[in-house]
């Protein structure tokens, strides 16, 4: 079961059990008319491959998870998962309580759209309805601080500056369960601690927490625990220490040395 919102308790925020997410390849590149006609009467069999591959994970509310590994190593799919985006293809997945997610920079904006009108979409965008949304707009430009570019396109945003927008608008509804996929590293300093402060404040509040990124200090500053990805398989669980110099050893076992 993927995505359900179950009440319970004792319930964990997040169980996931043998969970696995397979892709079609021959659906992740263009292919003229003549080569699927090719495949078809020659039977090809797909390329598939596991992004995702016996993961189990438990992750209780007041936790915050950083979830590190390589590129391509299936960590946004996870996220995916979490959310309710994607189903898996094997195992089950258990989500107990609302969840808001910034799980792609900019996902649900539109760049032709002022940053308040934006607040709206992302707010339909998490499922809310017009007058929540509305209500919201006062508190999430207090925290976004963008000034006069509020009601400016987003176009003329930096990425930064979505950034900005973005994580106060996920931030903004007191999810149970808060997913952020490589958004905490963009932004300037004073952002960048408003951002750490807000996270903070939501494991504090018995939130749960799931960080995806490539920056290992926000892994052992935000978070309480840790695993690391590799090809789709969990190889590590434990503190942000531990799980951070694992991923580094074992990134500097497979880098290449220079000749003397």
């Amino acid at each position: 079961m993927a995505g359900s919102l179950i009440a319970g308790v004792d319930a964990p925020a997040i169980a996931a059990e043998d969970l696995g997410v397979q892709y079609n390849l021959r659906f992740n590149r263009k292919q003229t008319i003549r080569e699927s006609l090719q495949n078809f009467i020659k039977r090809r069999e797909p390329t598939r491959f596991w992004a995702l591959r016996h993961l189990s994970l438990r992750l209780e509310h007041g936790e915050s998870l950083g979830v590190i590994g390589p590129n391509g190593a299936g960590k946004s799919t996870l996220l995916q998962v979490l959310a309710g985006i994607m189903r898996p293809t094997e195992g089950s997945v258990e989500v107990h309580g609302s969840v808001s997610g910034l799980l792609t920079l900019g996902a649900g904006f539109d760049p032709e759209l002022s940053g308040r009108e934006n607040i709206l979409l992302g707010g339909a965008f998490l499922g809310l309805d017009d007058a929540t949304s509305r209500s919201l707009i006062p508190g999430v430009i207090e925290f976004a601080d963008l000034g006069e570019f509020i009601d400016t396109p987003l176009r003329t945003y930096s990425s930064g500056m979505r950034a900005r927008l973005g994580f106060a608008i996920a931030t903004s509804v007191d999810p149970d369960i808060l997913l952020l996929d490589e958004v905490l590293a963009t932004g300037d300093a004073t952002f960048r601690e408003k951002s750490k402060n807000r996270v903070i404040e939501l494991v504090k509040a018995a939130k749960a927490v799931v960080l995806v990124t490539h920056d290992m200090a926000w892994v052992e500053e935000y978070c309480n625990r840790a695993i690391l990805l590799e090809k789709g398989q969990l190889i590590i669980e434990g503190t942000p220490t531990e799980v951070v110099n694992a991923h580094l050893d074992r990134m500097n076992a497979v880098r290449p040395t220079t000749p003397i």
